[in-house]
Parts: structure tokens; sequence; C-alpha cells
């Protein structure tokens, strides 16, 4: 839960670089939380998903934050998310790079993270 809200704290930190497991940690738990509105509303018989797309709205600058900066583990520019507009090719391709290994040591974009005394 401390990588969730660790994102959530870091609310628009679009520089910097963020691991593997603050990435997918945040994924997991936003995934879980999000079936969990969806399950409430169905058992309340909300026709309009308001809970849900309340909540994707307080989530979505968090979400794109933590993305741009695990590109940036991989050294690649947080344009690179703009990829994801061709359709399921550039979500593969995003996948793809959400899995690699970060760069060792400093990359243009700042200290590795994974070494990083502060944390």
């Amino acid at each position: 839960m401390n990588w969730y809200i660790g994102v959530l704290k870091n609310y628009v930190g679009f520089f910097g670089r963020a691991r593997r497991q603050e990435f997918w940690m945040f994924a997991l738990i936003n995934a879980i939380i999000s079936a969990v509105l969806n399950v409430v509303q169905m058992i309340l018989g909300m026709e309009i998903p308001w809970l849900t797309i309340i909540y994707v709205l307080a989530t979505l600058l968090p979400a794109l934050a933590v993305s741009v900066r695990r590109l940036h583990d991989t050294d690649r520019s947080g344009f690179w998310l703009f990829i994801s507009l061709i359709p399921l090719i550039g979500a593969i391709v995003l996948i793809v790079f959400y899995c690699k290994e970060g760069t060792s040591g400093t990359n243009r974009f700042g200290n590795d993270p994974k070494y990083s005394i502060s944390k």
C-alpha cells in the first residue's frame, strides 16, 4: 500500500524515475480498487458508474506521472506514451517497456531509484 500512497503523494511528479515495483504495485492496487468500485456500483444498481468515473479522474494524473517516470527509468522520453494511440500494438509496446529493467546508474532523467539512498 505504501507504493500506492507514494505515487499519490507525488501527484504530478513527471520528473525522475520510477522502479518497476512502484509502477506495477500502483497498477495492481488501482485495478483492485476499480474492481471493488464496479462491484459496489453493480450491487447498488447504478446505471451510470459515477464512483468509477470520479476515481479514474482523481487518479489520472498520478497514473500518467508514474507511467512517464517508468519510461524515464528505461531511458525513454514520456512522449512514448503517445504510442498507446496505436490500437493494440501501442499497448503491447508500452507493456514491454514497463516490464524492462531500468538502466543501471544515472541516466539523463536522474539517479537509479533502485539503489537510491533516500528510499
